[in-house]
């Protein structure tokens, strides 16, 4: 299409490449809130075949329901992944106090010598950039530039993205990361790869975006977590970020973490007919095989 067509035309539009829309008034209901793009165009791949076209009998109601499938595991994924964010910026901010002070701890020589020094110069930089910025927005910033002139650790973690914090941990020396990862039992380099492909999909999470068929070239040494798992495209999948995530979580929210996640499968499954759940599932490689 190249003009723009209004939520109406729209709607025709779809039911003219042979999109079954069985009640008009609430598509067009679902179009005009969430966008034509958001809906159609992020998820119809999954219902054409490979000349293009939608598959027989493709209705609006299974292009809607993956796309609230995507939706909804967004937000539990989002959910978890905030628990294990407030797990590790505790634990950096404990680390970072007790072995390099809480006013001179964002030093060249507290981090690993072995990354380009630039490269941790760059990143302290725009710690400490941040920091400027908020100094008169965020309270405890504010307070402790104020009375004291500097901001410790554990004021400062409040402030990081996943971004920031997963670079931070990544430049830290390898005694400091592993006394961070053994806290959750695995190795340092797992850690920083989960951390790496988390701060993608917290991204997805941030911006609506798709995630169920998200691949990530930045790969997680998944035998730790299941050395029977074949990865033959050479990329992370949803379901390595999420059974690595699990590893990071107590067993109680780890379990209920996959609960969700099932129950919003099978919600899918009742309500998609022109394609099999199999085909999702293995999109976000639960069959990898």
């Amino acid at each position: 299409m190249k003009e723009y067509k209004n939520s109406k035309e729209l709607l025709d539009y779809i039911i003219s490449k042979g999109v079954i829309v069985t009640n008009k008034d609430f598509a067009l209901d679902k179009i005009k809130k969430y966008s034509y793009y958001s809906i159609i165009n992020t998820y119809k791949d999954v219902f054409k075949d490979s000349s293009n076209n939608y598959k027989n009998s493709v209705t609006f109601d299974e292009i809607y329901s993956l796309y609230e499938f995507d939706k909804n595991i967004r937000s539990i994924f989002l959910k978890y992944i905030l628990e294990i964010e407030t797990v590790i910026k505790s634990l950096l901010a404990e680390l970072l106090s007790l072995k390099y002070g809480i006013d001179n701890y964002l030093l060249k020589n507290n981090f690993d010598n072995n990354i380009n020094s630039k490269i941790i110069q760059d990143n302290i930089d725009k710690i400490n950039e941040e920091i400027a910025k908020q100094n008169g927005k965020h309270e405890a910033i504010t307070h402790y530039i104020n009375e004291y002139g500097f901001v410790p650790p554990f004021v400062l973690i409040k402030i990081l993205t996943w971004g920031e914090l997963s670079r931070l941990y990544s430049m830290l020396k390898q005694t400091d990361r592993q006394a961070i990862s053994k806290e959750f039992k695995v190795p340092d380099n797992f850690l920083k790869q989960v951390m790496k492909n988390i701060t993608m999909i917290r991204n997805i999470c941030a911006h609506n975006d798709r995630m169920f068929s998200f691949h990530s070239k930045f790969l997680i040494t998944f035998k730790i977590i299941d050395s029977s798992y074949k990865n033959k495209d050479n990329s992370t999948n949803v379901y390595m970020i999420m059974k690595s995530m699990q590893r990071l979580l107590d067993k109680n929210k780890s379990d209920e973490f996959e609960r969700l996640v099932n129950l919003e499968i099978e919600k899918l499954k009742a309500n998609i007919k022109s394609v099999g759940i199999n085909l999702i599932l293995y999109l976000m490689g639960f069959f990898n095989e």
